[in-house]
């Protein structure tokens, strides 16, 4: 009887283990090891640095930004804005095109009360050192009254930027800023979507095809669609002791959802079907450039094979436990 167990039992680790694999192109996750980065709020794939993820504290740091190796979870790189004032409440930070990065200073502690919040904006730099560089920064105004947002997510094609509200008075909302911020005015953001979430962070795809915005347990992709966001359904979302911030990995089929805390841990959740963002599913290292995983079966539907390999495992196991069981009858 015992070894009957014995097989049942390797039969089901077996099963889970050939089941649920990880995509073959999907990154590893990291963590952060500098212990100057303790309120991770926000996080960038950068798009000059392949590997490279831009992050920064909550508050009470200082206008710095810091470039980590998702490898190792080194900080290379430690970026000080000149230009900007005294940072109040950072909470995002997004890709832009031609090169710039766009740091969210848009965080609200005292439940939407200030009558403005500032976008900075700098040209990401092309040498990875600690280095000081002069950025622009841009006053914001909410056209419905004062907003706690922790999202802020530029369009990588078009430039425009967008935040998402926290749910507060009737719910959160996904807001449009005007087609190009200016420096020398106010930069007044219209509601354009209601967003059923208590959003902590969100990102574009790379392409701009998907939208992804979390919250600190659940997170939802949509299809960006004539500059509106389509709601596709929810996205898995790791357990993490506070989760705060995701991006897209440079190629827009992985998530990589950071935390807060010392030693946070940055995990990945590849995308598939839908999920994916439109360049991902034409790209043809996919394969059939669908979902990425190759086959298909007798009636055209893709098969994972992960599932296949699964199948094929628990087939075996459930066969070697037919004997097994056999046996124990004979004695």
């Amino acid at each position: 009887m015992r070894s009957l167990l014995c097989a049942a039992g390797a039969a089901g680790i077996l099963w889970s283990a050939a089941v649920v694999p990880a995509a073959a192109d999907e990154p590893d996750g990291f963590t952060i090891s500098d212990p100057r980065i303790t309120e991770s709020s926000g996080l960038a794939a950068s798009r000059t640095h392949p590997g490279i993820y831009w992050t920064h504290n909550d508050s009470d740091d200082g206008p710095y930004l810091y470039a980590v190796d998702g490898k190792s979870g080194r900080t290379v790189a430690r970026i000080t804005l000149r230009g900007v004032g005294a940072p109040r409440d950072v909470e995002a930070i997004s890709a832009g095109p031609d090169g710039d990065l766009y740091v969210g200073d848009i965080g609200d502690n005292l439940g939407g009360s200030w009558n403005h919040v500032w976008i900075y904006r700098f040209s990401e730099p092309k040498r990875l050192r600690d280095t000081t560089v002069t950025a622009t920064q841009f006053v914001v105004k909410y056209a419905d009254g004062p907003r706690d947002a922790e999202a802020m997510m530029v369009h990588p094609k078009t430039g425009r930027v967008y935040l998402a509200s926290k749910k507060q008075g009737g719910g959160g909302a996904l807001y449009e800023g005007p087609r190009q911020l200016t420096a020398s005015g106010t930069n007044t953001f219209r509601k354009v979507a209601p967003v059923d979430l208590w959003v902590t962070d969100g990102a574009f795809s790379p392409d701009g095809t998907r939208l992804v915005l979390r919250s600190y347990f659940g997170s939802r992709i949509y299809r960006w669609q004539d500059g509106r966001p389509k709601d596709l359904g929810s996205v898995g979302v790791p357990v993490q002791q506070q989760g705060e911030s995701v991006t897209f990995t440079a190629d827009g089929r992985t998530l990589m959802y950071g935390s807060e805390g010392g030693g946070s841990a940055v995990e990945p959740v590849g995308l598939s079907d839908e999920q994916l963002p439109d360049a991902a599913k034409d790209d043809p290292a996919n394969g059939d450039g669908v979902n990425g995983q190759g086959g298909k079966g007798s009636s055209g539907t893709d098969l994972d094979p992960g599932f296949i390999k699964g199948a094929m495992v628990l087939a075996l196991a459930t066969g070697l436990v037919v004997v097994l069981r056999r046996l124990v009858r004979r004695r």
